[in-house]
């Protein structure tokens, strides 16, 4: 799939729409984003990496568009069945678009932050 599009990997029929709830999305993070957002910000772990970010018809949490990867924060409704299956979905269509994502809970992120941020740095530069 290509992108030739001004909006990186935005659908631009819906970019709009998309970037007003990101928006949003930015003012109402949950404590774990907000913790995890503290430690990755402003190139602390050597890349760029942008929150509550558009690509195709979703709103990522997190991505590193340098090394093409995003990283989901999950709360304690996505271990709901419905929600596992439209996360699954979600992404299958995302890694279609050449993304790696990871998928960490909050729960993760409270008990070991250390850990989450070694992990993301693998992730970051596993091909490196």
């Amino acid at each position: 799939m290509s992108f030739k599009f001004r909006y990186n990997y935005a659908s631009p029929d819906r970019y709009k729409m998309l970037k007003e709830f990101a928006k949003k999305n930015k003012h109402f993070q949950t404590d774990a984003e907000c913790l995890i957002w503290n430690r990755i910000r402003n190139n602390q772990l050597g890349v760029n990496i942008n929150r509550q970010y558009v690509i195709g018809d979703y709103i990522v949490d997190f991505v590193c568009l340098e090394k093409k990867l995003i990283i989901e924060i999950d709360g304690g409704y996505h271990s709901e069945y419905e929600q596992i299956q439209k996360d699954e979905h979600r992404t299958e269509n995302l890694v279609s678009m050449g993304f790696s994502v990871i998928r960490l809970t909050n729960e993760e992120l409270f008990a070991d932050i250390e850990s989450v941020l070694n992990y993301i740095k693998e992730q970051l530069y596993k091909y490196d």
